[in-house]
């Protein structure tokens, strides 16, 4: 048996790809998102002083908003447009080439925010905007493809977990970098939009002395002498036979098969739970109330008596609990397992917010409800990290076999920025009719969420992707006959 201590030696390679693909997408969504709201009075004077000096006359208060909004809106056009191309740029050109031409379209949306500012055009930060935004819907799906891919099936639940560590890292990365101590400057502003532009030279450089994804090599490319090569690189092993019977095995199931499109995933039966698995979560992960609980959140520290320069160190605080929380699950999901994490933690955060719904409302009668507000807050991000946020990432890897992952993460990142602009678009309008009850929407998600989750989805903990296909058609096949049930597991992707 080996220690602890041997495997993380052994497989030190395999930990250095996680880093080098962490840096990409994930850190920088991580970053975009948190980010903007630094420089935003700066942003917006800019913009004020663009428009007065093009047309001699100040912008209006609602073209401005105009502006503002989209500039912070079109992020997520631009992360759907990526999310789309990532069904066939890694198809096409491999996961590694796909990366390497993504952090390309980073590197020209830095340069576009540094050289904004001198050119005098709102347009180059709306366009900048954009291409990080693509540049996140891309790297994101390829990072969990590549990394699915790379790892044994003993640490798949931990390496693809990765993914949501460094969104937290980029976070709070984010948080620091605005505040006005470092860069949260009107001289600084362009800077701090270009920042994600070095993560990408950084991926670009790194990424050049990597092999390609293993399961890609044998599966897509049938190269098994390569993804030999890749795997014995990668994990620093002789004896793969294991490994490579598993590739056999599903390279079999879909023998003569194309890879699938998204109305494939969309139509067939045969990935039907598979696609209910994976588009709850995926939607949960903005549906759940995480958002709203962070637009409350300085309104309730500035009822607990919280000076207004004292807030954004809470909000650090907030990015580091998510990271910190986010972080342990990636040691205990291997064998807590992904079913109870996402189920229980979805159930808590519809318990904790229904508390907070009830301090909200009796906020004004007693002194010490806006501090237990506080806590109730921090609570919901340590259940939040401990549980939805990373184990939906690790969902289109476990679920889906190697023909119909590349629409699966189409799907899934679909969801995910739709639902991320549907939010920015009319939250502002839910909270202004419903004030504090607006989380009983998000309540009623996660309750929803948790049920499903613990109820019909079966676990996929330490098995392999032929053996969570088969849990899936007892479910996806059920009462089509024992016939069926018995002997097409393996092969039902060719329906």
């Amino acid at each position: 048996m080996k220690t602890a201590l041997q495997e993380l030696t052994q497989y030190w390679r395999l930990y250095l790809l996680t880093l080098v693909l962490g840096i990409g997408g994930s850190f920088q969504y991580g970053i975009q998102v948190s980010i903007m709201t630094s420089p935003a009075e700066h942003i917006q004077s800019f913009v004020n002083q663009t428009w007065l000096g093009r047309y001699e006359v100040p912008v209006g208060e609602s073209t401005n908003t105009l502006i503002w909004s989209f500039i912070m809106s079109i992020f997520s056009l631009g992360g759907w447009a990526g999310a789309v191309h990532s069904g066939s740029l890694p198809v096409k050109h491999g996961r590694k080439k796909a990366l390497l031409i993504n952090n390309v379209v980073a590197i020209v949306a830095a340069v576009l925010m540094v050289l904004s500012r001198m050119a005098k055009s709102f347009e180059m930060i709306l366009i900048g905007r954009f291409l990080y935004g693509y540049n996140v819907g891309l790297g994101l799906s390829v990072h969990l493809m590549y990394v699915g891919e790379s790892s044994p099936k003993k640490l798949r639940g931990f390496l693809t977990l990765t993914c949501s560590i460094f969104i937290g890292l980029g976070k709070l990365v984010g948080q620091v970098v605005g505040i006005k101590e470092l860069m949260g400057t009107d001289d600084m502003w362009p800077y701090v939009l270009a920042v994600s532009g070095l993560p990408a030279i950084l991926q670009f450089l790194s990424l050049l002395w990597f092999p390609e994804a293993p399961r890609y090599l044998y599966i897509d490319k049938g190269d098994e002498d390569g993804c030999k090569k890749a795997l014995q690189w990668l994990w620093q092993e002789d004896d793969l036979k294991l490994e490579l019977e598993d590739m056999r095995k599903e390279r079999e199931s879909a023998q003569g098969e194309k890879a699938k499109t998204v109305l494939d995933v969309l139509r067939s039966r045969c990935v039907r739970w598979q696609l209910l698995a994976l588009a709850l979560p995926c939607a949960g992960v903005q549906f759940c109330g995480i958002n709203a609980l962070y637009f409350y959140a300085f309104d309730i520290f500035r009822e607990s008596g919280i000076e207004e320069d004292k807030m954004r160190y809470l909000s650090i605080g907030i990015g580091a609990t998510e990271l910190i929380t986010v972080t342990i699950c990636a040691f205990v999901i291997d064998r807590a397992g992904r079913k109870k994490l996402m189920g229980f933690g979805y159930l808590m955060m519809g318990v904790v917010m229904s508390v907070l719904i009830v301090m909200l409302t009796i906020k004004d009668f007693y002194p010490w409800v806006p501090y237990f507000n506080i806590a109730l807050i921090f609570s919901v991000i340590c259940v939040y990290g401990l549980g939805p946020s990373g184990v939906s990432m690790c969902l289109p890897a476990d679920l889906f076999l190697q023909a119909w992952r590349p629409s699966a993460y189409v799907v899934s990142g679909t969801i995910n920025w739709l639902s991320l602009f549907l939010i920015g678009m009319l939250f502002p309008y839910i909270v202004d009719g419903l004030g504090q009850f607006c989380f009983l929407i998000f309540v009623a998600y996660c309750i929803f969420s948790a049920a499903f989750m613990l109820y019909f989805i079966p676990e996929t903990k330490g098995k392999t992707m032929v053996e969570i296909t088969e849990d899936f058609n007892k479910l996806n096949f059920k009462g089509m006959g024992t016939e069926i049930e018995k002997g097409d597991f393996v092969h039902a992707t060719k329906f």
